[in-house]
């Protein structure tokens, strides 16, 4: 499994334009990071995807995507 989270994570921070990315479960436990972001936003971005899994709440576990002028992160 830990093999499956590493290419996960590799394969979304090759991305263009991605710097970083952090995969949490939904408890907020962080899984993994790559690139330029943080373990200690694990909690908050697992609470934003909880948040807007519930605006659509048939559809599969939302990918978060914060973005500014210059770069990508995807959680």
């Amino acid at each position: 499994m830990e093999r499956n989270l590493e290419k996960t994570l590799d394969d979304v921070n090759n991305t263009e334009s991605i710097i970083g990315c952090i995969l949490a479960d939904h408890a907020g436990l962080c899984l993994g990071v790559k690139g330029n972001a943080s373990t200690e936003s694990a909690g908050i971005i697992a609470a934003i995807a909880d948040q807007v899994a519930k605006l659509e709440p048939k559809s599969p576990a939302p990918i978060i995507s914060l973005q500014n002028e210059n770069s990508s992160t995807f959680h």
